[in-house]
């Protein structure tokens, strides 16, 4: 899935400006970039299953422990370098100890953290897109790049629905469901394929005259009400007003 031009061009401004404020901030050695807070443990998230491999010893000739998927919390104790990379030993719960490459991770204990999340999700397709936006969103809620991925993330979904829609109205069977009894749009609502992105705390609304589904818009409004004289709170109005269109929309 593609994002649209505005929200792609603008994204990348916006990473790019934060990529220099960083670099204009830093008054440490090029390695201090990598250290943990100075803190006990910190929280962080895998964000790129690639390389989230969790081994019992900081190398990659150490044994496996197994594959962190994306979107596992993790606590950070502690790193070291070794093989010409940065190790961070954790935890991750319930009961999985070992070294994971700093890469794999990303959180709020890092400076510049959400910049380099915002290109990852910019530079993704498909399902991973949506979930490594979802990850930003739940982790960094400070960032000034959140009302960039916040629009992304609406337009990204709202591509999703059509698509949905067009999928589960190939696949529910006319005759069965009158035969249930049950209402037109809990069919479309209880689609099998919806489960993924409610995981996600992603939600869809239905038109029963188009037989469409469509993002809710929950995205959009917080733009609006939490950044309403940045650039995005303008687009996202629109993408509110269409919505309402689209709801209100009779078949044709």
């Amino acid at each position: 899935m593609k994002c649209s031009f505005f929200t792609f061009v603008f994204l990348a401004f916006l990473v790019f400006t934060s990529n220099m404020q960083a670099q204009n901030r830093r008054r440490f050695p090029p390695k201090a970039k990598i250290s943990v807070a100075a803190q006990t443990t910190s929280a962080a998230v895998v964000v790129d299953e690639r390389l989230a491999v969790l081994r019992s010893e900081p190398s990659f000739y150490a044994r496996t422990i197994l594959r962190l998927r994306r979107g596992r919390a993790i606590l950070i104790s502690g790193l070291k370098e070794a093989d010409g990379v940065t190790f961070y030993r954790v935890s991750a719960p319930p009961n999985n100890y070992g070294w994971v490459q700093a890469e794999a991770v990303a959180g709020k204990f890092r400076r510049g953290d959400d910049a380099r999340l915002a290109k990852l999700v910019q530079s993704s397709e498909g399902f991973e897109q949506i979930e490594r936006a979802q990850i930003f969103l739940e982790t960094f809620k400070d960032s000034s790049l959140r009302p960039a991925i916040l629009l992304l993330m609406g337009d990204l979904m709202e591509e999703t629905a059509l698509r949905l829609s067009n999928e589960a109205t190939r696949r529910l069977d006319r005759r069965e469901m009158a035969a249930s009894g049950a209402p037109l749009h809990s069919f479309y609502l209880n689609y099998i394929a919806l489960d993924r992105y409610r995981r996600l705390n992603i939600n869809f609304v239905f038109n029963s005259n188009t037989k469409l589904l469509h993002y809710d818009g929950a995205n959009w409004r917080e733009i609006v009400k939490q950044s309403p004289k940045s650039s995005e709170a303008v687009e996202a109005q629109k993408r509110l007003d269409s919505l309402k269109e689209k709801m209100e929309a009779k078949e044709k």
